[in-house]
């Protein structure tokens, strides 16, 4: 199978233990998947929108799945929901969310949008060269890689890059650089409390081998390039990050940015997340009437889990279901964009301002869902779907971090260890839908 198919690295296997271990692991996983599917076309989902096999993954549908998945506890699935390599098959094409199979065409295109790409670029090119030759090979995937799919937030799951435990201090430095060129300081901030988080329940439990700040990695596909497309994911426990760029054309989907808990007293200090989308939540159920509540709220019990769209749900059909956005006063619609703005507020601000403008133009046609109570402290699902964007705050029983917090594991929904997630419907997740336009109409590529 090509480097393209398997989504492999480019060059040598890595020598470093680390990168060892990572590639065998991921490797044996997606050899045991990918070479037992075939290439199969999706014009049944919609030919004009399918993509063509130099933008997509050759991979098609099977009945494959990897004979072992990763050890997630209660409320620790991939992504909050039951989705993993032992019970959701990647062995199909890249199709995106959708509500009924078929893509929603002409969403997004090749266009100027004025964002300034220049400085993740160059930042991407300094971590590039700051690595070594080994740490580079088992970090630079081709543009088209699977390994863009290959993602969860879970603690226990292997994963493909170059992880901060190997990098040097100067390394690890230029990798929070590209994380700053990238991020707003929000983002930024967010990033580096997760981690924070996660190492101090890590101790707190005195398991800091699988729950610490050192345990997320890196990898970039394609070459940084001011023309070409190009991008990077960082992924590890409740916290990944998709950035694709094409031009001046951003896309950071899917982004899920999780903790558990949500807060903690480290070193004399509380730190805090997931507070920004929680509040907006809480602060829109709570606009709404009695009358649109009954709409929007599908139920007033919370399970444990309610995520559709986590890891390995790239091709999630979801129906719009809820309350509609135009039926909304424009207070109202404010309180709804204040949900999507604390997600897309944690990249750069222009990044933001082109995603929140493109939210904004279908949030007639935007839906959501809500499950659970409507109090400061209740715990809630809520889902914001639109054409081009799909948003999910779930609010997870206890996991494996439950005696950071004085819980018990899978004793009931909480605050105190939440799952949000950000992604682009209708195929633009990972930039896709940008991927494959690129690819049809630049003349170097025809």
């Amino acid at each position: 199978m090509t480097e393209l198919d398997t989504g492999e690295p480019t060059a040598q296997e890595p020598q470093s233990e680390g990168g060892r271990r990572a590639h065998a692991s991921r490797r044996n996983f997606m050899r045991k998947v990918f070479f037992a599917s075939g290439a199969t076309a999706v014009v049944t989902m919609g030919g004009a929108g399918a993509f063509a096999a130099m933008a997509d993954d050759t991979t098609g549908t099977a009945d494959a799945t990897a004979s072992a998945a990763p050890s997630g506890a209660a409320g620790e699935g991939p992504g909050g929901g039951t989705g993993g390599p032992g019970n959701q098959s990647i062995t199909e094409e890249f199709f995106g969310l959708t509500t009924d199979g078929k893509r929603v065409d002409d969403l997004f295109t090749i266009h100027s949008t004025g964002v300034a790409t220049a400085p993740v670029i160059s930042a991407a090119n300094a971590f590039l060269a700051g690595l070594s030759d080994t740490q580079k090979s088992s970090t630079q995937f081709t543009i088209h890689s699977t390994e863009w799919r290959l993602w969860s937030n879970i603690d226990s799951y292997e994963r493909q890059g170059v992880s901060l435990a190997d990098l040097s201090d100067d390394q690890k430095a230029l990798g929070t650089a590209l994380l700053k060129a990238a991020l707003s300081a929000d983002g930024l901030e967010t990033t580096e409390k997760i981690r924070k988080i996660n190492q101090a329940a890590g101790e707190a439990i005195g398991n800091t081998g699988s729950f610490n700040e050192d345990a997320y990695y890196w990898t970039l596909m394609g070459t940084p390039s001011a023309t070409e497309p190009w991008g990077f994911q960082f992924d590890g426990h409740h916290l990944v990050i998709n950035y694709f760029v094409l031009g001046d054309q951003v896309v950071m989907s899917p982004c899920f940015w999780g903790s558990e808990p949500t807060s903690m007293e480290i070193d004399g200090e509380t730190v805090s997340v997931c507070r920004e989308e929680v509040v907006a939540s809480l602060a829109f159920i709570n606009s709404l009437t009695e009358a649109q509540q009954k709409v929007a709220i599908e139920t007033a019990t919370k399970s444990n889990e309610s995520m559709k769209a986590g890891a390995f749900s790239d091709n999630t059909v979801q129906a719009y279901t809820g309350l509609r956005g135009n039926a909304l006063t424009g207070r109202q619609k404010t309180k709804l964009l204040g949900i999507a703005e604390s997600f897309v507020g944690r990249a750069k601000a222009d990044v933001a301002k082109v995603k929140l403008a493109e939210v904004r133009k279908h949030l007639d046609d935007t839906y959501v869902t809500w499950a659970g109570g409507t109090g400061d402290d209740d715990a809630f699902y809520v889902r914001v779907h639109s054409p081009v964007v799909w948003i999910e705050v779930d609010c997870q029983a206890p996991g494996p971090l439950a005696g950071a917090y004085g819980a018990t594991q899978g004793s009931g929904a909480t605050q105190k260890h939440v799952h949000p997630i950000i992604r682009t419907p209708n195929g633009n997740d990972y930039g896709r839908e940008l991927l494959r336009q690129h690819y049809l109409t630049s003349p170097h590529h025809q």
